[in-house]
């Protein structure tokens, strides 16, 4: 189960990834859990993204709200 602030850090990547420099150790939750991935840094910015296990979970969020 995904605490607050993880489900928050989900909802980030997929609709605000540019919000993304304060919220490294939930990132490195949601990595863990495969929820989420990097891809090419591109001037010393990562990007992140949801993987499809990501994206089910955020469907899941969006269908209780």
């Amino acid at each position: 189960m995904l605490s607050p602030h993880e489900l928050a850090t989900l909802l980030l990547v997929k609709y605000s990834p540019d919000q993304l420099h304060m919220t490294r150790a939930q990132l490195d939750t949601l990595l863990e859990r495969r929820l989420v991935q990097l891809q090419e840094v591109s001037a010393g910015q990562p990007h992140w993204q949801l993987t499809e296990t990501g994206q089910g979970a955020v469907r899941m969020i969006r269908r209780v709200s």
